[in-house]
């Protein structure tokens, strides 16, 4: 064989052994990403399902179920109400699906507000952990202005919402006239209108030459208004 032929069959042998080389190394590296594609799988929707329920879904798809906390809801005991990774995720055969299980509706103790004011009903609340919720006055006999008649829930009742809703009291309803018209009138038949109302008044004296003497010249409120009957009327009389 002469230099020329060894070489061109050295030339083939190089090429033919780098040729099965890259062949290997490719079929490695598709057998290694079918191979880890193949331990991949998704991570499912565990919101709303039982513990045990929970952990069979990720037990079929090759995953760790971890309990990573407990937390009131209103989701039933032992119902998953968090988890992370989230669902939809692409996970590896047994990697951990942390989870948030629910230990039911806090049930707290309601203490008594009735006949207390609102004032230390928000303050008893809030040592409770509570608070007050929704506050609706009434007007009524008996009962003092911004006292609590009634409250929901009931005093010593557990309850899921941190929130009482309570009735105030905003005493009861007070008297109201007419506002009698009193200008033009003298001084003595305008505070006997007054007397029969059973209104208070206050007069003030001004000099005020065009008007007859003892008339009076302006009142507050004015004639036809409403008034509650602890209101002071102005009159005001010429002197």
């Amino acid at each position: 064989m002469t230099l020329k032929e060894r070489l061109e069959w050295l030339s083939r042998m190089t090429l033919l052994v780098f040729i099965l080389a890259a062949a290997a190394f490719l079929s490695a590296i598709t057998a290694m990403r079918i191979a880890i594609h193949g331990r991949e799988v998704t991570m499912p929707n565990l919101i709303g399902k039982n513990v045990s329920e929970a952990s069979q879904m990720l037990q079929s798809r090759g995953l760790v179920l971890r309990v990573a906390d407990r937390m009131y809801s209103d989701q039933p005991i032992n119902v998953v109400v968090r988890q992370t990774p989230t669902s939809g995720l692409l996970m590896k055969v047994s990697q951990q699906a942390h989870v948030v299980l629910s230990l039911g509706q806090r049930q707290l103790q309601i203490p008594l507000l009735e006949g207390n004011s609102l004032r230390a009903s928000r303050i008893e609340l809030l040592r409770a952990g509570l608070q007050v919720g929704e506050v609706t006055g009434i007007t009524m006999p008996g009962p003092p202005a911004d006292t609590v008649v009634i409250q929901n829930p009931k005093p010593g009742a557990g309850a899921a919402t941190p929130r009482v809703d309570v009735l105030v009291s905003q005493g009861p309803r007070e008297i109201a006239y007419v506002m009698p018209h009193l200008v033009g009138l003298n001084e003595t038949e305008a505070q006997h209108r007054l007397d029969i109302a059973q209104l208070r008044r206050k007069v003030n004296y001004v000099t005020a030459p065009q008007w007859p003497h003892g008339a009076v010249i302006d009142q507050s409120p004015l004639g036809g208004a409403r008034v509650p009957a602890s209101t002071v009327i102005e009159l005001t009389v010429a002197n």
